[in-house]
């Protein structure tokens, strides 16, 4: 059994899987570690699809990241032959004067993105599952946005990645890691000690237990995704509706995808939805799986006073989670303890979008120790 690597993470869901498939294709040993199955639904990753725009309100600094994103994403398409970015569009409405909104229009402005501004009384027209959506709100269009298919995303990168040489090892789950005055970095699991040159830690809301005494400020939090059965559920498929976003000054983002084809993607059947706000604070390796009303409520609020068309029979719910930082900016460094150590972690429940950018800013700072991708404002310090 070979216990040697050139590099090896910590941690195989979104970045971990992503960094794993840059690495290997740079003609590195890669080792995997994963302590549950890989591609499982107990982190961050699960639920089917997930939101990519470049307009983004959030911050302008991550539009260069996200042009990267979206390259990276259609050479993993053109490399694979798989679809996994969907470019349905993505509606916003908000009341006038909406951070969201702002925030939007300034990342299309600073960058010259594509963003209309739109008649809301039109909008709803033309898609009048937005009935009860304020006739007085904004109303703006981003074309260039649209959905990824998560696990199929994941799933690529790892076969990319397995295809380029490395190994996966699920159900192992590491225990400690300590660099030797040489330089290498011994890494204990519950099963075996590896060594390697470089360590790269993607472990998402288990990252504060591999972080090596970083006291980073991570808060996980529980999430709520659902999905619905609308009364006319052709009205809702991709291809008839766009993404969508809703910004509610109480109960925060909601946000939603369009019904997927059956073969496009397994899981859960139904017109998706969630709200992007922080749920209660809890413990990774002790978060409630079951559903209560009150979770349930957390989505049908949106559908009973937005798109009382969509709000029918609940087909399923699912439970996630977010690992945020303060500001809900990521933290992708080097190890203040070590050069070899790289880290990525409080991606803060915006980050799948950006996985096959930042597997690559990773493999940088983990074979280089810098990149030219532009992490400034994402570094520990920050």
């Amino acid at each position: 059994m070979q216990h040697t690597y050139d590099c090896i993470i910590v941690g195989g869901g979104t970045m971990g899987a992503a960094a794993a498939y840059h690495l290997a294709a740079r003609g590195q040993k890669v080792l995997v570690l994963e302590q549950f199955d890989f591609i499982h639904a107990l982190g961050s990753h699960g639920g089917q699809s997930r939101l990519i725009r470049k307009a983004y309100f959030e911050h302008p600094d991550y539009v260069p990241l996200l042009l990267r994103a979206y390259e990276n994403w259609a050479d993993l398409e053109h490399k694979t032959g798989q679809q996994v970015y969907f470019q349905s569009g993505i509606l916003y409405f908000g009341a006038q004067g909406d951070t969201l909104l702002n925030g939007t229009k300034l990342s299309a402005q600073l960058y010259n993105l594509p963003l209309e501004v739109r008649n809301t009384v039109e909008s709803k027209r033309q898609y009048p599952m937005f009935s009860g959506v304020p006739d007085d709100w904004e109303c703006l269009f981003e074309p260039e946005a649209g959905f990824l298919l998560a696990e199929k995303c994941m799933r690529l990168h790892l076969q990319g990645a397995i295809q380029l040489g490395a190994t996966l090892k699920a159900r192992e789950k590491v225990v400690e890691w300590q660099e030797s005055s040489t330089g290498n970095i011994q890494v204990t699991t519950d099963k075996a000690t590896y060594t390697c040159a470089k360590l790269v830690l993607t472990a998402g809301a288990w990252s504060a237990q591999v972080l090596g005494g970083i006291a980073a400020p991570l808060k996980v939090t529980r999430q709520i995704l659902g999905w619905a059965q609308p009364a006319d559920y052709q009205s809702y498929m991709n291809g008839r509706m766009p993404c969508w976003a809703i910004s509610d000054a109480e109960a925060g983002l909601y946000y939603g995808m369009p019904i997927l084809q059956h073969e496009d993607t397994a899981g859960p059947l139904g017109f998706k939805l969630g709200c992007h706000k922080h749920g209660a604070v809890v413990d990774a390796d002790h978060v409630d799986r079951s559903i209560s009303a009150a979770d349930e409520w957390t989505f049908r609020r949106c559908l009973e006073q937005y798109m009382p068309a969509a709000n029918g029979e609940t087909l399923s719910i699912k439970t996630c989670l977010y690992t945020n930082t303060p500001d809900e900016n990521f933290i992708i460094d080097l190890h203040p303890a070590s050069k070899n150590v790289v880290f990525a972690c409080g991606f803060s429940g915006h980050g799948f979008k950006f996985a096959s950018v930042v597997g690559e800013v990773l493999a940088d700072l983990a074979l280089d120790g810098a990149t030219s991708l532009p992490i400034g404002f994402l570094r520990f310090n920050h």
